[in-house]
């Protein structure tokens, strides 16, 4: 029998401590499974949760990285992301997963199995073919993923549930962009990634702690990643909307002043109105160009150290 592979569980957790428990039977379970191949820890990032934690004895290796404050689901990810780059020697794989049983752990052996056909070469995502949520949510985020297609010109079909082989988080911790979206972030890195499909699977316990506001700020965030490239759309529909309101504008002059033909009375009020439209447009397309170039001229050195300013103390379980 060879050397034992490990693997690292990394999960945010906010105030859904009984939620996380029953994930750590789970993935006892898995390890049960695949005891002769892999040894499974967890890495917790406590997101500065309010709920008293209860400590159980999960027999289990395991580690609870106690935030300051709460610093959003995303960022959490990022800072344990960060602490396992830097903190831990040997693992061979990280797995990103929610704690509240809608990525399921059972489906860890799947990810593995991509990573493993894929040799290691690419950080493999869960696509979900089946949801388990209200159809308002569903509506919701059909709109919102043809949103990021039209703003981005890029598809976004997964979550955070993934798997990371060990040659490539050092590329991810250094993607500044991981901290407002982790998914968007992978995505417009360039590192190979690759899905593979899977349910949804059901809450364990409770509620979801995103509320409607929380989802627009996820979605938006993923947006935002983009920012470069979406300034670029902008300008190119300013541009268009410019031109077409100028060949309008065009048009009217020509038949008032070189033709016959009847103009209303209210073609001037009309070129008014267009004229304020392109003046509205220029004024956008120059507050992206402006906006861009000032990001642009700002560098600043992507860092993996960043995690330390955010880690209150650890846990050892």
């Amino acid at each position: 029998m060879g050397d034992l592979r490990n693997i690292y569980c990394l999960t945010p957790v906010y105030n859904d401590w009984e939620s996380f428990n029953i994930l750590v039977d789970n993935v006892k379970l898995i390890q049960k499974e695949y005891e002769e191949i892999y040894v499974f820890n967890i890495i917790v990032v406590n997101d500065g949760s309010l709920d008293k934690r209860e400590i159980l004895n999960y027999e289990f290796p395991l580690r609870i990285l106690n935030l300051k404050t709460n610093i959003g689901h995303q960022r959490a990810i990022a800072v344990g992301l960060q602490y396992i780059y830097n903190e831990i020697e040997q693992y061979d794989y990280v797995i990103v997963l929610d704690c509240d049983g809608e990525d399921r752990p059972e489906d860890i052996r799947f990810l593995i199995e991509k990573a493993e056909k894929e040799k290691q070469q690419k950080i493999i995502f869960a696509q979900r073919k089946k949801r388990q949520e209200s159809i308002l949510f569903k509506a919701g985020y059909f709109f919102y993923k043809y949103l990021f297609y039209f703003l981005t010109g890029q598809k976004i079909n997964f979550g955070n549930f993934s798997i990371i082989p060990k040659r490539l988080l050092g590329k991810v911790v250094h993607q500044n962009n991981i901290w407002n979206h982790y998914s968007g972030g992978i995505i417009q890195s360039k590192i190979p990634f690759d899905k593979v499909l899977l349910d949804r699977g059901k809450r364990y316990k409770g509620v979801s702690k995103m509320n409607l506001n929380s989802l627009i700020i996820h979605g938006l965030s993923s947006i935002a990643v983009y920012f470069d490239f979406l300034s670029l759309r902008i300008l190119r529909y300013s541009l268009y909307g410019i031109g077409i309101c100028f060949f309008s504008v065009m048009y009217i002059l020509y038949q008032k002043m070189f033709t016959n033909n009847a103009i209303p009375g209210w073609a001037s009020s009309l070129i008014l109105i267009i004229s304020g439209i392109i003046l509205q447009l220029f004024s956008v397309t120059l507050i992206v160009l402006l906006l861009q170039l000032s990001s642009r001229k700002n560098i600043s050195a992507p860092s993996s150290k960043i995690y330390l300013e955010f880690i209150e103390n650890i846990d050892n379980v």
